[in-house]
């Protein structure tokens, strides 16, 4: 077992804006997906993959002082889901898929110190009133992102969603407390999160076009655009992972 990529050490960071929407998917759909041990955290018999998008500012280990934080942009895929620790509690929190930023070097130490699973892409993002599109691309130019959301208040929750009100789909907003990622053992990092304030602004997607929804694991399956939000300025800390296994510390 890598001792790194435990998160060996507690990291801060400023969001100047997080952008966050979930689809939804049968839950069968998605277990392959999630490692054993963990449980999907669903609603009417669909779990949920969000896309994060996340103006991240001065990440650093917390010892460290802000100037020598990084700034880069981050793109995370995450379903929700739950682990029942040593008490029977059931950590509610998310197991990530796949990450995407557009400095190499943070996939360097992302990959090194966590398994979010880093890769490097191009971004674009551009922005007209209270619009704005993000548009992700691998070195190749294979998109991976398009999505447009619209700040305008006022916005409904969107058709065809599984939640019956903003407050249900509020559940599956995020941020989550909990991190989890599976080592060889069978045992978890577990990463707690914190934040100084979170208000979620409910938001309009205009389009979207998710590159990971196009890969075999989702063949045939129509997402469900369930939710969407975006949130301003958050202070965020993560905490030094820790080893849990599933019902019991390691």
């Amino acid at each position: 077992m890598n001792a790194l990529n435990r998160h060996p050490f507690a990291v801060r960071a400023y969001f100047d804006k997080v952008a966050a929407v979930s689809f939804a998917f049968p839950t069968e759909v998605l277990r392959p997906l999630v490692s054993e041990g963990l449980e999907i955290d669903d609603y009417e018999g669909l779990g949920f993959v969000t896309v994060a998008m996340v103006w991240t500012k001065k990440l650093r280990p917390a010892v460290f002082p802000e100037m020598f934080g990084q700034d880069f942009f981050l793109g995370g895929y995450r379903v929700f889901t739950r682990l029942r620790d040593e008490s029977g509690r059931r950590l509610r929190g998310l197991q990530i898929l796949r990450s995407e930023t557009d400095k190499a070097r943070m996939v360097r130490s992302g990959n090194l110190l966590t398994k979010y699973h880093y890769r490097k892409v191009d971004v674009e993002i551009s922005s007209a009133e209270n619009e704005t599109r993000v548009l992700t691309k691998l070195p190749s130019g294979e998109p991976t992102l398009d999505l447009t959301f619209d700040t305008t208040d006022g916005a409904a929750i969107p058709e065809g969603s599984p939640f019956p009100d903003w407050r249900t789909a509020r559940r599956f907003a995020g941020p989550m407390p909990f991190t989890f990622s599976r080592n060889d053992d069978g045992s978890f990092v577990v990463i707690e999160g914190s934040r100084a304030s979170w208000s979620p602004r409910p938001v309009t997607v205009k389009h979207w076009n998710v590159g990971l929804f196009s890969e075999p694991a989702f063949a045939g399956v129509k997402p469900i655009l369930a939710n969407a939000f975006v949130v301003e300025d958050v202070d965020y800390r993560w905490e030094k992972g820790r080893i849990v296994r599933p019902g019991g510390v390691a």
